[in-house]
């Protein structure tokens, strides 16, 4: 009698589904229900190629990974021109380890002498938009940028920001507002979260 009951109730235990392999299941179904989330290219993502009325002015940024870098960024948000201004600018072989060939499609050039180009922009007409903390410097986001004005945004070394002179120079001084310890951010990483801003509202 007790190996009968045995049998049955071993039976009866293999013929129930676990819960795991339910579970299994479940998430098999989920899955063919939704797209393949593949990662897309250059080649093959949809962004529609842009270019903005947007001027970078680098004061006195001469460290040559960081160059790169702002070629990379400016390329990405569709930048009109970058314009480095100081001495012995590195475009070389070191800058072009982080830049991944973007100084081929991003237009440059170099100046001594920044006022003098900040000034000739000025007049020209373009919104200078100056990246620096200081004591009247208002949150970026909380700033709002003109369609129909070009832009300069003036970035400066990661030492000594942007001189005195340039700062009066500009329409408008922002600061990304930051929670942590440290009252600075690397100068490429400043400039990328700035452009997102603007494109974002002139494209908007």
């Amino acid at each position: 009698m007790k190996n009968i009951e045995y049998h049955f109730l071993s039976s009866k235990i293999t013929n129930q589904k676990s819960p795991i392999n339910n579970q299994k299941s479940s998430i098999k179904n989920h899955q063919s229900t939704i797209p393949n989330p593949m990662q897309l290219t250059h080649y093959t993502s949809k962004f529609a190629a842009k270019t903005f009325p947007i001027i970078i002015v680098c004061e006195n940024v001469t460290n040559a990974a960081n160059i790169g870098s702002l070629f990379r960024s400016a390329d990405a948000f569709g930048i009109e021109k970058i314009i480095f201004c100081g001495s012995s600018i590195p475009l070389g072989r070191k800058m072009t380890k982080t830049s991944r060939s973007t100084e081929k499609y991003v237009p440059y050039e170099t100046h001594d002498d920044s006022s003098e180009i900040l000034l000739k922009l000025k007049t020209a007409g373009y919104h200078m938009v100056a990246l620096e903390i200081t004591e009247i410097s208002q949150p970026l986001h909380t700033a709002r940028f003109d369609k129909k004005k070009p832009i300069v945004l003036l970035v400066g070394d990661e030492n000594f920001g942007i001189s005195e002179f340039c700062l009066t120079l500009a329409d408008q001084v922002l600061h990304i507002s930051m929670f942590g310890q440290n009252s600075s951010m690397n100068v490429t990483q400043a400039t990328s979260i700035a452009l997102y801003e603007i494109t974002r509202q002139l494209t908007d």
